[in-house]
């Protein structure tokens, strides 16, 4: 029960405004369960069903959720160049195996303003020569930007591929200093 007396929903969403477009944060009482880029109404309105679908319950728009509001407010520091680590609980519920395995890896031993390449992703979990598998694991990412896939690049130099568009990873290393700052 929230402070209302009200029973709190099971998942909450909002969209938040970002340096690298809208985001739709979703949250159980567990945690940030997905963080969602571009997150047009289109993009939007499928991410909630897929989510319903996954997590067997209807996600509800709440974003003056307590579930939400310290997500939204580090976000929003990440971007505003205020914060370079998320301090959040997060739900792992989306994703498991190996997958979670390189994910938790990645949250916890690469560190703002650092990049890493799949193969040594792949080694550091153990599984040295999985390096293509750790890219299926970056496009599995349920919670990128908190779950850093965008600082995870090719060992030849490249930035590699990104779910949410070699642009966005682009700005987001340009964030973290990583790159130069796009010239337009």
């Amino acid at each position: 029960m929230d402070s209302q007396g009200q029973d709190e929903p099971r998942v909450v969403w909002a969209v938040v405004e970002s340096g690298i477009g809208p985001l739709l944060l979703a949250a159980s009482r567990d945690g940030l369960v997905n963080v969602v880029f571009h997150a047009t109404d289109a993009v939007r309105d499928r991410a909630v069903e897929r989510l319903a679908s996954r997590l067997g319950t209807e996600p509800v728009e709440a974003p003056g959720s307590p579930l939400l509001a310290e997500a939204i407010r580090q976000v929003e520091a990440y971007f505003a160049g205020a914060r370079r680590d998320f301090d959040l609980a997060l739900d792992w519920s989306l994703i498991s195996g190996f997958n979670r395995e390189v994910l938790r890896e990645l949250a916890t031993g690469v560190p703002y303003g650092t990049v890493v390449g799949y193969g040594d992703l792949a080694a550091r979990v153990g599984q040295p020569g999985a390096a293509q598998a750790v890219g299926m694991a970056m496009g599995a990412n349920p919670l990128p930007v908190v779950v850093p896939c965008h600082r995870v690049v090719e060992s030849g130099g490249g930035i590699g591929g990104f779910g949410g568009g070699l642009e966005t990873k682009r700005r987001l290393l340009a964030l973290e200093g990583v790159l130069p700052e796009p010239l337009f």
